[in-house]
């Protein structure tokens, strides 16, 4: 298994998150244990990584919390707000623009 979150994650949990939550509302956990599934375990992003970028994004405006109780326990749900998708759509184009710009460097031939 690989490091938990290598330098070059900075940017990726909240892309990450909001992307995940412009499907359904969902908890802290919930979001990391599916970031995992998803990923294939190549993206783990422990509770030090989660909860931070899920309070920023709240604090933002991005999202929207509701506390909900299931199965006696108390539980924080997340959903995006008009102003999250905005952030998601720009996120999404610069993270397109960033990976085509290394895919190109990768493909380039050696010494040409």
């Amino acid at each position: 298994m690989g490091q938990s979150n290598p330098p070059f994650m900075t940017g990726v949990p909240e892309l990450l998150v909001l992307r995940l939550l412009a499907e359904r509302e969902m908890y802290g956990y919930e979001l990391a244990r599916r970031i995992r599934l998803v990923t294939d375990d190549v993206i783990r992003l422990g509770e030090g990584v989660i909860y931070p970028a899920l309070h920023g994004l709240e604090a933002a405006g991005a999202l929207k919390a509701r506390r909900k109780t299931v199965n006696g326990r108390t539980r924080v749900y997340y959903r995006l707000t008009s102003k999250g998708r905005r952030r998601l759509e720009r996120l999404l184009a610069d993270w397109e623009r960033v990976s085509t710009g290394v895919e190109a460097v990768l493909e380039e031939p050696a010494g040409a």
